[in-house]
């Protein structure tokens, strides 16, 4: 367990962000960000070798540590905390998308299994179709016109950024170039509009 007097001194300056980030500072909060953003991006890339993911899950591991930061004690350097969560949040998208995912060997093999080596019946295995049933599609639609509502309650620079990149699917770049303002700048205000989304539903006790 380390003092703050024994930390480097990017260590004693991250620790002083912490604390203004702790009383409500966004700037600090944003600064935060800046210094490891990238850092952190290439960590998560390595471990799922996904640009667009990545940068979905390096926003999110951010998210997670700002709302959790009030929880962070100088026990040891933010960035050993922050990697933790970071790491910790990709190996759980892994875990979900891994679960997501249709092992049809595994199928093949449990009608074998049923039916004996010498006789196949397709109708054994059971695959999900790729398209949703209607009370799937009805449930998707609901949720897309909650969460429409919900960013129309948004400033309009936030809703506007929240449209590009989840409703359009633009890149960081793509809404960079077409908002005309610096790639870390539209990395900061997502982040930003995540959270205020984030409080709006934790308001209103919901579930998108």
């Amino acid at each position: 367990m380390k003092r703050v007097s024994e930390f480097s001194d990017k260590a004693k300056k991250d620790y002083e962000l912490v604390k203004q980030a702790q009383k409500g500072s966004q700037a600090a909060f944003t600064e935060l960000m800046n210094r490891y953003h990238d850092a952190i991006f290439y960590m998560i890339y390595k471990m799922i070798n996904d640009k667009s993911d990545a940068e979905d899950l390096t926003i999110e591991a951010f998210g997670k540590a700002f709302r959790k930061i009030e929880q962070y004690s100088p026990d040891f350097a933010f960035s050993t905390w922050l990697f933790r969560i970071a790491s910790n949040n990709c190996i759980d998208f892994l875990r979900k998308k891994k679960s997501r995912q249709i092992n049809i060997d595994t199928s093949h093999s449990e009608a074998e299994g049923q039916l004996g080596s010498t006789i196949y019946d397709e109708s054994t295995i059971s695959i999900k179709s790729p398209s949703l049933d209607p009370e799937e599609t009805l449930i998707k639609e609901q949720k897309n016109i909650q969460l429409r509502n919900l960013v129309d309650s948004l400033k309009p620079r936030y809703k506007r950024l929240v449209e590009l990149r989840y409703f359009k699917e633009y890149s960081y770049e793509e809404i960079s170039q077409e908002l005309n303002i610096p790639i870390g700048t539209v990395k900061a205000q997502l982040f930003r509009a995540r959270e205020l989304l984030y409080g709006i539903v934790k308001k209103r006790k919901g579930r998108l």
